[in-house]
């Protein structure tokens, strides 16, 4: 059966957001529900979303989420990708302010079948399971591409670091599978711009690819974190997860986000801890065809 997904994007500013989208689209066996987006000019997001699922031929219900975070001020105020968008037909009005009774609807119309996929800052999630505290319980699974579980580093990955109370909120919901794929295992899998330009040429993936060139400008490569974190839902041999807990820091303001884990066989959250990456692309592009 085909894995219901719920997708919680900030989709615009890196690149990888939109290789995940293309990847969730082509794959057979996801049954995408929806999109919502979050961040700086969440409805800019939406309308690239939108660009990507028209020119897919598919029909996604499609809702701009939080704009801020929920204590601290937006480090991520824009989305730099939007600019290609003239380029492409996209919806341009969607309904504001209800992108977190769409996920509290469609968890609840689908009891412990729904995979919540969240790949940015996690402020609608956090809204989400304060407004209605069942929905962790009534999830299949969270998914995040969040933190970095390395004891060694001593930084907070971008996604946790821009809504780090939303994200200490998200890791303390008593989801029934809590798994996330860091920043140190994503790392591994990255292609050049000339890869990415050679592969990206078939299908609807030019479009993507619109949205790519703006991306490099200022890159010459991608890394593919949010893919990974998506691909390991359909493909669990591709990481190798361990059991443990995670805090989030709140009190040092330098560090706020940073995740800090501990191994624990008993422990609410799987996390990524190793990676195939020659397994991953080969994977990743026979989806995308």
């Amino acid at each position: 059966m085909a894995h219901k997904i719920l997708l919680d994007t900030d989709i615009g500013y890196d690149i990888d957001d939109a290789f995940c989208l293309a990847y969730l689209l082509s794959q057979p066996e996801c049954d995408l529900l929806g999109i919502t987006t979050v961040t700086g000019q969440a409805e800019e997001r939406a309308m690239i979303a939108s660009a990507i699922c028209q020119a897919a031929g598919r029909d996604i219900p499609i809702f701009p989420g939080a704009d801020e975070p929920l204590l601290i001020p937006q480090e991520q105020t824009v989305a730099p990708q939007a600019q290609a968008l003239s380029h492409l037909a996209h919806r341009l009005y969607f309904p504001r302010g209800e992108a977190i009774e769409f996920m509290r609807q469609t968890i609840r119309m689908h009891p412990g079948e729904v995979t919540l996929l969240a790949i940015g800052p996690l402020t609608n999630v956090a809204l989400l399971f304060a407004i209605d505290p069942q929905i962790p319980l009534l999830l299949k699974s969270l998914v995040l591409m969040c933190g970095v579980f390395n004891p060694r580093t001593h930084y907070a990955e971008w996604n946790a670091r821009l809504d780090p109370h939303a994200t200490a909120m998200v890791y303390r919901a008593p989801v029934p599978v809590h798994r996330s794929v860091g920043l140190d295992v994503t790392g591994q899998v990255v292609l050049s711009a000339a890869q990415i330009r050679q592969r990206f040429q078939h299908g609807f993936l030019p479009a993507v690819l619109q949205f790519a060139d703006v991306y490099f400008t200022h890159k010459d490569r991608a890394v593919f974190h949010d893919p990974l974190a998506a691909a390991c839902i359909f493909d669990e041999s591709l990481c190798t997860f361990e059991r443990g807990s995670v805090d989030i820091e709140l009190d040092n303001m330098d560090l706020r986000g940073r995740t800090h884990w501990q191994s624990d066989r008993f422990g609410t959250h799987e996390v990524a801890f190793t990676v195939n990456s020659d397994h991953f692309f080969q994977h990743y592009f026979e989806i995308l065809g």
